[in-house]
Parts: structure tokens; C-alpha cells; sequence
């Protein structure tokens, strides 16, 4: 059983930053992709930024050169720094973990951006 557990939204003026963290638990392969995902109100969910076990990345063109993602592999831990918010970014973010037929999410954070 994997568990992936999320902190660090919140409610942030523009402009401001936050940083959001998700551990992993359970029996998780080596080798995995560790990112987060976005779904604001009437929206489909989007891709926000990932990270393999490797470093490799990858983000979305609306978050390049605001956000940040990166990760701790010894904890099982990704983190997205998020800089220069925009009212846009305004989401409910999900954590998402996976490997070869395994795909987990979190329970997801909530991120508001006030104008």
C-alpha cells in the first residue's frame, strides 16, 4: 500500500510564494516519476511540474521559470517551490507517484492566490 501525503498549500497574495512537500510511504520501486498536478474549478486536471528518480524534469510552459520541483529520494519526498504566484495558479494541487502499471495520488492541497 502507498501513501502520498501533501502540505504546504495555503492562501498567498500575488506575487508571494509557497512550497509545497508530498512523502511517500509504503513499497515504492527505485526507479519512479514524483510530480504534481492542478485542477482549478470547472477545469481538467493539468500537469504541473514532474521529476524522475533521475533528476530529469519537466513542466508546464504557464509555470517555467516561477516553480521549482525537485525531491529527496532517501525520503520518498517531492517538493515544488512556487515563486511570482499568479491568480491563475489558483488550484487544488495533487502529488502524483508512478512507475510500470502503478499510479498514486494524494488527497491534495489547496492553493489560492488572492489579486
Amino acid at each position: 500500500q502507498v501513501q502520498l501525503v501533501e502540505s504546504g498549500g495555503g492562501l498567498v497574495q500575488a506575487g508571494g510564494s509557497l512550497r509545497l512537500s508530498c512523502a511517500a510511504s509504503g513499497s515504492i520501486f527505485s526507479f519512479n516519476t514524483m510530480g504534481w498536478y492542478r485542477q482549478a474549478t470547472g477545469k481538467q486536471r493539468e500537469l504541473v511540474a514532474v521529476i524522475t528518480s533521475g533528476g530529469s524534469t519537466n513542466y508546464a510552459d504557464s509555470v517555467k521559470g516561477r516553480f521549482t520541483i525537485s525531491r529527496d529520494n532517501a525520503k520518498n519526498t517531492v517538493y515544488l517551490q512556487m515563486n511570482s504566484l499568479k491568480p491563475e495558479d489558483t488550484a487544488v494541487y495533487y502529488c502524483n507517484l508512478r512507475w510500470v502499471m502503478r499510479n498514486y495520488w494524494g488527497q491534495g492541497t489547496q492553493v489560492t492566490v488572492s489579486s
